[in-house]
């Protein structure tokens, strides 16, 4: 299957709360768009054995993320930056970083309830591939971790999905929002996006009686 390929480099970025589904649909939107997918979790377990998730060790992720994907949009590849860009101060760093690159940014918001939200963080299982490297978590560390959260304001350009939908309906959001910034093309983005389904105005059975008409064009 081709990928689409944007026309200029892209640091795509991901806000919502644990469990919100921003792995689950990374996974699958790096395999209709030509993006890197750099996985925070999945770096974390690359490279420590038995991960503390203390600040020396998210700090060493922090850096090794943002040299990544400065070296990727130096090379003029687009960004999907899985780690969730949860402050304000955090999405700033990442925009300078693409404008040091001449490369775009895109916003996802990811909008589940937290009751929901939780519940899917809780009952990950490492055995399916989105959840490998998924940490477990209490319902004090989610709590706290949604209660550092800063939403996007208002002079942030971004986008909102639900995180209840299917990929399909969420792919079509943001295939949308990237043709409106003028990356995608009109073919292409159509070729990725939901389609409605047509309305049949011939009957199914029986004759049809063109004197009969319910549709009058004056």
């Amino acid at each position: 299957m081709n990928k689409l390929e944007l026309s200029k480099p892209t640091l795509i970025m991901l806000y919502g709360y644990p469990g919100a589904g921003k792995t689950f649909f990374s996974r699958q939107l790096c395999e209709d768009v030509q993006a890197a997918h750099l996985q925070g979790e999945r770096i974390r377990y690359e490279l420590f054995e038995e991960p503390r998730y203390d600040n020396q060790e998210n700090e060493i992720i922090t850096h090794l993320m943002g040299y990544m994907t400065e070296e990727f949009l130096a090379a003029g590849m687009t960004v999907l930056y899985d780690v969730n860009a949860s402050r304000v101060s955090k999405r700033r760093i990442l925009r300078d970083i693409a404008r040091k690159h001449k490369a775009h940014t895109a916003l996802i918001w990811f909008q589940v309830d937290m009751e929901t939200s939780f519940a899917r963080a809780a009952k990950r299982d490492r055995r399916k591939s989105d959840d490998k490297y998924s940490p477990d978590i209490t319902r004090q560390a989610f709590d706290e971790l949604s209660s550092k959260m800063q939403n996007p304001e208002r002079t942030e350009d971004y986008m909102v999905i639900s995180g209840k939908h299917n990929y399909q309906t969420q792919r079509s959001a943001v295939i949308k929002k990237l043709y409106d910034m003028g990356l995608i093309d009109p073919q292409a983005a159509a070729s990725k996006m939901v389609k409605p389904g047509l309305v049949n105005l011939i009957p199914n059975r029986g004759r049809v009686d063109p004197s009969r008409r319910n549709i009058v064009i004056r």
